[in-house]
């Protein structure tokens, strides 16, 4: 079973080519990270899976459904590069609304969000406005609003943005126990240590295209790490 495919799309703002052609498979409880240099169109694919934006040409699926019924991002748990959070709330009322969005009963929101504040580790600042945190423990947010959905499925785009060694070990954890939980997860990332290590497959794209896909050990050569094999890949 696929948890999320593309198949043949394409994509353009104006006369900027973003997709063109892209085929790619998700197999359900999975984790794959999604690799490419500033502009490779990573984030594009993130907007067509989740229904922010169309494709121009192709087909797009989460579990057999288009983005654009609501019912393809029931249990989605999504955590943008860009994280945009109100913040004149309080980290709790914050997520309280994530929990009712993800649609979560109101008799059952105060317990899960307390859940995720232990989980990420910041149960302490429960009461802190957002606009007093630091990158790293408004990237902590992040991951608990993710996390509210309940998901089986997780988009995760440049997860360790703003945090420090210890938050990247533990965003790390995280995603494992996800996974063990049999979650399907896709992480775009610059971070490609990080990535070797959350992820079983990797897709590369260049230039609006996949350039090479696979499980890590079948793109890995002797002799080198993911680094070596992402730079061998874009570069030709």
């Amino acid at each position: 079973m696929l948890a999320l495919e593309l198949l043949a799309v394409s994509k353009r703002y104006g006369a900027r080519r973003a997709l063109a052609g892209v085929d790619l498979a998700v197999p359900a409880g999975s984790a794959l990270g999604l690799l490419g240099p500033n502009g490779a169109g990573k984030t594009t694919t993130l907007r067509l899976l989740l229904g922010f934006a169309r494709a121009d040409e192709g087909s797009v699926r989460l579990r057999g459904l288009e983005p654009s019924e609501p019912a393809s991002r029931i249990g989605v748990g999504y955590l943008p590069e860009r994280l945009a959070l109100p913040g004149r709330m309080t980290v709790r009322g914050c997520l309280r609304l994530h929990g009712a969005l993800a649609g979560l009963e109101n008799d059952e929101i105060d317990g899960e969000v307390a859940a995720v504040l232990r989980q990420t580790g910041i149960a302490d600042r429960a009461e802190d406005r957002i606009a007093g945190l630091s990158k790293g423990l408004a990237q902590r947010v992040g991951f608990a609003q993710a996390f509210l959905a309940r998901p089986d499925l997780l988009l995760l785009d440049e997860p360790t943005s703003g945090l420090d060694p210890i938050g990247v070990r533990d965003a790390r954890d995280w995603i494992a126990t996800a996974r063990e939980s049999g979650c399907t997860v896709l992480v775009s990332s610059h971070v490609l240590s990080e990535v070797e290590r959350t992820c079983d497959r990797v897709a590369i794209m260049h230039e609006g295209r996949i350039a090479a896909s696979g499980a890590i050990h079948e793109l890995v050569r002797p002799g080198e790490d993911l680094e070596a094999a992402f730079v061998r890949v874009v570069r030709g």
